[in-house]
C-alpha cells in the first residue's frame, strides 16, 4: 500500500550509489564547464566574463573616470554571479594585477596587492575601469556577434562568450584546477602571437614547429630568464602539456676594495616575494647556505634584492647555481592546454590547435557582424527609398496627409509602399523637407549600397574574409606597442662546473657537545676540559669532540646505525641546543654510542654479545636522515663499540673481568653483518675494545686517573674467539680502557 502511495507521488526508487555517482557527474561536469577552465575563444572563465560584461555596462571604458570596485562586484553578484562577493573581487583584483596578468584586463587604481603576496585593500577603498585589452574583448558585442543566455534569476541575458578581439588565452593565459582535471596556461607576448597568427592565416597548414619559430616561449609579466631548451619548449607546444624552467634575473654589482654582491632584478612568475625571502633566510639560519653573509630587500618600484657572499673568492655562477636547487629563484612553469572548446567540450589542445580555435572564432564574428550590419543597412536603404518618394511627389504626399483620414494606408496603396516606408514618411520633421536634404539621402543611399555590395561580397568569399582578419590582428600591434616588447629572456642553460658545497665552508674550529639526553650544539672554537659548560638539569656530558665546521661527524647508535651530518649544519650553542632528533632520524629508544669526524681509515665494531669486525669509513658515509645500517643487531644484543683502529693489536675486554689480546689481522673486514666472535663469554656481555701498537704496550687508565702500560702481555694472549684471562691489578670497574 505504502509503495503505491509512493508511485503516486511521482517518487521512483534507485540505488544509493547511483544516485550519488549521478549528482556527483552533474557537479563535476558544472565545476569544469562554469567555474575551473577557460574558454578558447575568449580565454575566460564564467567569473571574469561576468565582471568584464558588468564593467561595460557600467560605461567603464579606458579613457573614463573611475567607480569603485565595490559597485562593480555589486552589479556582478545581483545580476550574474550568485557567489560570494569575495570570490568575485579577488578575481577582478588579479585581473589588475600587472605582475600576475601580462596584459591587465582591469585599470585598478588604489591598493591592488603586490608581488610581496601582500593583499589588495578592500573594494569599498578601491576603484577601477576596463583596460584597452578588455575593451578589445567586449568589441562590437552591441552587433549580434555572440549568442546570449538568461541569467540566474531569469531576470536580464549574459553573453556565453566575448567576441574577443585579443588572444587573450595564450596572452594572459590562465590557472585551474577542475574535478578530475587542471588547467595552467602560462601567458606569451602578444607581438609573437601577433605574427603566428598572420602566419597560421597565410599557411594554414603550417607546422606546429613553424609556429614555436614565431612563438618562442611564454613571455611572463615578472620577466625572469627561460632556460628550457628549445626543443623540450616546441615539444610542450605541440602536445599540449609540459613544463618550462624559469630563473630569476641577477648580475654582479662591484663594490670598494674588490669587493662583490649579486642583485636579483626579476623574480619567477607567481613567487611572492617575501616568501622567496623568507626560505633563504630560513636556509641560512639552517646553514644550508654557508656561503651567504646576508641576504636583504632594497626593492621600491623596482625588484633588488641584495645578495652578500661571505667571500669574494667565491664564485657568483656556483653561488647561484645553489640558490637555483634550494629555492624558488629557479620554478618550473608547467603547461597544460585544457581548455572549453566552442562545443561546450573540455579538451587538451596543442598550441597550433588553440591559435586556430581563436582565428575560426573571429571568422564567425566577422561573419555574424557582416549580417548584422547588412540587416542594418537594407532596414536604412527602405527608410531612404521611402524619404526619396516623398521628394519625388512631395505636392502629392503632402495632399494626402492633409485630406486624407488615414494616409497610412492611402501612401501604401498609391506609392506601392510598405508599412516603415509609411510610418518613416509620417515622422518626419518639415525642415527635413529642404532640398539640400534629398542630395544627402542619395548621397548616403549611394554609401550604403557601396558597403552593402562589400559585406556581401565578404560573406561569400573566405579570402575576402581571412583579408579582413588579417588587416584586424595586424591593427593590435599599434594598439600594444607600448607594452609588447619581451620580458622574459630566453637562454640557453648556462655551464657551470661541477662542484661541491662544502667548497663555500669556511674552516673554523668548533667543539660539538653531545649531553646524556641527546641535546647537542656547537661552540665556536676548541674548548678546553675546564671550559665550564652547563647541561640541562639532570642532564650531562656524553661526548665533547674538537672538529672543524667543514668536517663530516659521524654518529654511531646502538642499533648499528651510522648517520653522517654536515657540522656546518648542526646547531650553534645557545642555550643547551637542540634533540640530535632533528637532525637525525634517531628513535627515543636508541642512543648514540660513539661520535668522531669523519677520518680515512679502519674502524672496529662489535656487538654487546662480542660479534664483530672492521671496515673501511669510506663504506659508512650515510646520505639521509635515516643513516646506514652496518652492524646488524637483533634484539637485546645492541651494539657496543665503535673504535679508530691505530694499531696492530687489539684488546677486548668483558664485564666478566676477562681480557683477550690478539692480531687485528684476524678481525675479518666486512662491509656490514653481525662479523665474528671477538671473545666468547659463558656468562657475561662485551664491556670495551681497544687496539694499539704492539712495541707501545696496553695503555689503560687506572681508578684515580692515573694511566698504565702494560708491554708483558704473553698472559692474555690468544686466538680471536678465546675467553681471555682475568684483568690485571688496578684494571678499573667497570672494565674500560679509557
Amino acid at each position: 500500500m505504502e509503495n503505491e502511495d509512493l508511485k503516486n507521488n511521482n517518487i521512483s526508487f534507485t540505488t544509493f550509489s547511483k544516485a550519488i555517482s549521478e549528482r556527483y557527474l552533474a557537479y563535476a561536469l558544472s565545476t569544469i564547464t562554469s567555474r575551473s577552465l577557460p574558454d578558447v575563444r575568449d580565454g575566460l572563465k564564467p567569473v571574469h566574463r561576468r565582471v568584464l560584461y558588468a564593467m561595460l555596462q557600467l560605461k567603464l571604458n579606458h579613457n573614463v573616470s573611475f567607480k569603485k570596485s565595490a559597485r562593480v562586484v555589486g552589479d556582478v553578484m545581483g545580476k550574474f554571479h550568485p557567489h560570494g562577493d569575495a570570490a568575485i573581487y579577488e578575481s577582478m583584483v588579479r585581473m589588475a594585477q600587472d605582475f600576475a596578468l601580462r596584459y591587465t584586463l582591469v585599470d585598478g587604481q588604489g591598493n591592488f596587492g603586490n608581488i610581496d603576496g601582500d593583499n589588495a585593500a578592500a573594494m569599498r577603498y578601491t576603484e577601477a575601469r576596463m583596460s584597452k585589452a578588455a575593451e578589445l574583448l567586449l568589441s562590437d558585442i552591441d552587433k549580434d556577434t555572440v549568442d546570449f543566455r538568461v541569467t540566474y534569476d531569469d531576470e536580464g541575458k549574459e553573453p556565453i562568450v566575448l567576441p574577443s578581439a585579443f588572444p587573450n588565452l595564450l596572452a594572459n593565459g590562465s590557472q585551474g584546477i577542475a574535478v578530475g582535471m587542471a588547467t595552467s596556461i602560462p601567458p606569451h607576448n602578444i607581438n609573437e602571437l601577433i605574427d603566428a597568427l598572420l602566419h597560421l592565416i597565410k599557411f594554414p597548414n603550417a607546422s606546429s614547429e613553424t609556429i614555436s619559430n614565431y612563438i618562442k616561449g611564454p613571455d611572463f609579466p615578472t620577466g625572469g630568464i627561460l632556460v628550457e631548451p628549445k626543443s623540450s619548449i616546441q615539444n610542450s607546444y605541440k602536445k599540449g602539456k609540459g613544463s618550462f624552467r624559469l630563473r630569476a634575473k641577477w648580475n654582479v654589482e662591484k663594490i670598494k676594495g674588490g669587493q662583490w654582491k649579486i642583485i636579483i632584478s626579476e623574480i619567477p612568475y607567481q613567487v611572492p616575494k617575501s616568501r622567496l625571502l623568507e626560505k633563504i633566510s630560513e636556509l641560512m639560519d639552517n646553514k644550508s647556505l654557508p656561503m651567504l653573509n646576508d641576504v636583504r630587500d632594497e626593492s621600491a618600484e623596482k625588484i633588488r634584492v641584495v645578495i652578500e657572499p661571505k667571500s669574494r673568492n667565491l664564485s657568483p655562477e656556483m653561488i647561484m647555481e645553489t640558490l637555483f636547487k634550494k629555492t624558488d629563484l629557479e620554478v618550473r612553469v608547467s603547461l597544460n592546454l585544457n581548455v572549453i572548446d566552442e562545443n561546450n567540450i573540455p579538451g587538451v589542445k596543442s598550441l597550433k590547435e588553440a591559435l586556430k580555435s581563436w582565428l575560426n572564432h573571429r571568422q564567425i564574428i566577422l561573419q555574424r557582424k557582416c549580417k548584422y550590419r547588412l540587416n542594418q543597412i537594407e532596414n536604412r536603404i527602405n527608410i531612404l527609398n521611402g524619404y526619396i518618394t516623398v521628394y519625388i511627389n512631395l505636392d502629392k504626399v503632402i495632399e494626402i496627409i492633409r485630406t486624407e483620414d488615414n494616409p497610412k494606408e492611402v501612401l501604401i496603396s498609391f506609392f506601392k509602399i510598405n508599412e516603415n516606408q509609411a510610418n518613416a514618411i509620417l515622422d518626419m520633421r518639415l525642415r527635413s523637407l529642404r532640398k539640400l536634404e534629398e542630395i544627402e539621402l542619395r548621397n548616403e543611399l549611394v554609401k550604403l549600397q557601396n558597403e552593402q555590395s562589400n559585406l556581401n561580397n565578404i560573406l561569400k568569399n573566405f579570402d575576402a574574409q581571412w583579408k579582413q582578419i588579417y588587416t584586424d590582428i595586424k591593427s593590435l600591434k599599434k594598439d600594444f606597442a607600448e607594452i609588447s616588447n619581451r620580458k622574459t629572456e630566453i637562454s640557453d642553460l648556462p655551464l657551470v662546473e661541477e662542484f661541491d658545497e662544502d667548497e663555500f665552508i669556511t674552516k673554523e674550529p668548533i667543539t660539538i657537545i653531545l649531553s646524556d639526553q641527546g641535546w647537542i650544539r656547537t661552540q665556536k672554537n676548541h674548548l678546553h676540559d675546564d671550559v665550564e659548560i652547563k647541561y640541562k638539569e639532570g642532564d650531562k656530558e656524553k661526548f665533547k669532540i674538537h672538529a672543524f665546521t667543514t668536517d663530516k661527524i659521524i654518529f654511531f647508535s646502538d642499533n648499528g646505525r651510522f648517520f653522517c651530518v654536515s657540522a656546518n649544519k648542526l646547531p650553534s650553542g645557545r642555550g643547551f641546543g637542540e634533540p640530535l632528533s632533528l637532525t637525525i632520524d634517531l628513535k627515543a629508544e636508541n642512543k648514540i654510542i660513539s661520535c668522531f669526524p669523519y677520518f680515512e681509515g679502519n674502524i672496529l665494531l662489535a656487538l654487546e654479545s662480542g660479534h664483530g669486525f672492521k671496515i673501511n669509513t669510506s663504506n659508512i658515509i650515510a646520505q639521509t636522515k635515516t643513516g646506514k645500517q652496518i652492524l646488524n643487531v637483533k634484539g637485546d644484543n645492541k651494539a657496543k663499540v665503535c673504535k679508530k683502529i691505530e694499531g696492530n693489536i687489539v684488546a677486548v675486554v668483558g664485564n666478566n673481568r676477562k681480557l683477550l689480546v690478539y692480531s687485528i689481522d684476524e678481525v675479518p673486514e666486512l662491509n656490514k653483518g653481525k662479523g665474528v666472535i671477538l671473545q666468547r663469554y659463558k656468562d657475561g656481555t662485551l664491556s670495551d675494545i681497544t687496539t694499539f701498537n704492539k712495541d707501545e704496550g696496553l695503555v689503560w687508565k687506572m681508578n684515580g686517573g692515573r694511566q698504565r702500560t702494560e708491554k708483558d702481555l704473553i698472559t692474555w694472549e690468544g686466538k680471536r674467539g678465546g675467553a681471555g684471562r682475568m684483568v690485571p691489578n688496578g684494571f678499573p670497574r667497570p672494565p674500560l680502557f679509557n
